[in-house]
């Protein structure tokens, strides 16, 4: 049976966004690696369990949880070409052998039912049009007992990198950064609508925690600025503008972020998310 995929996620991730992350995975791991403990924590991997990574991306999280379970499996799910090839060349390079990539859409792959003792995303389950039926799908894919960790952000404002760009309002046409009922990178950023997607797609025990983590964003002010401005908002509020003031845009974010630089010069930012676990009954 073959799985059918968002149109507009699919264009997105196999586009620019898409190579984007590929090509950078090692900044965005720098930038994210701090939740990495506490979604693998939650989750609770045995050594012989089968895990589901959602949204797995270029596979970091994939192979921590393979790592987790030598004598299970870990097997990464994601929409994204791109960042699938990169996931199977390090899984190789790193050895990782009980690990394997599907391209798919978790909203409705058909994943044999049972099969995993537990799911985890870090940041990669923000993106369904129908999060209760994409929920529900993850969840047949577990078996009864079996747990689902998940690390998505929270309000916006508690993100640094967000109010770095949020700074630029006078400069670029920023608008708002998601909203927590679409699909986006906030659209899980309410708890209360965390809990009632889980529920309506038959977990139970659904804890939504706070959790925060500093991430490295650049090698300085300027490098941490040009990566913002590379990423997807920051490149559609580029390519909108023009060359003095994209010019003034980069400079205004570069001194919005000196201030975070550390005495070697690295960039730190703090983000802020949910760490939400449930089970399937």
């Amino acid at each position: 049976m073959a799985s059918a995929v968002d149109p507009a996620q699919d264009q997105a991730w196999n586009g620019p966004e898409g190579v984007h992350w590929a090509r950078t995975q090692d900044r965005w791991n720098a930038v994210n690696d701090g939740f990495n403990a506490p979604l693998l924590d939650a989750v609770g991997i045995a050594p012989d369990h089968r895990v589901l990574d959602v949204g797995c991306g270029a596979g970091r999280t994939t192979r921590l949880a393979a790592l987790r379970a030598p004598h299970g499996h870990a097997l990464g799910v994601d929409l994204s070409a791109p960042m699938l090839a990169e996931a199977r060349a390090l899984a190789a390079r790193d050895g990782v052998g009980n690990i394997s990539f599907v391209r798919g859409d978790a909203q409705t792959h058909p994943f044999d039912p049972g099969a995993h003792d537990a799911a985890i995303s870090r940041y990669g389950a923000m993106f369904f049009a129908d999060p209760v039926a994409a929920f529900g799908n993850i969840g047949r894919a577990l078996r009864p007992g079996g747990r689902l960790a998940l690390v998505c952000p929270s309000d916006p404002a508690l993100n640094d990198w967000v109010t770095a760009m949020t700074s630029l309002r006078g400069i670029l046409p920023v608008g708002d950064f998601g909203l927590p009922d679409r699909p986006g990178m906030f659209s899980l950023s309410d708890p209360g609508r965390v809990r009632a997607v889980l529920t309506a797609a038959g977990f139970t025990a659904v804890s939504v925690e706070e959790t925060r983590a500093y991430g490295t964003w650049g090698r300085g002010a300027a490098d941490a600025a040009d990566f913002l401005l590379a990423t997807g908002p920051g490149r559609h509020l580029m390519d909108r503008s023009d060359a003095p003031t994209r010019t003034r845009a980069r400079t205004a974010l570069t001194d919005r972020l000196r201030p975070h630089e550390t005495p070697g010069g690295a960039v730190r930012l703090l983000s802020t998310a949910w760490l939400v676990t449930a089970a399937r009954p």
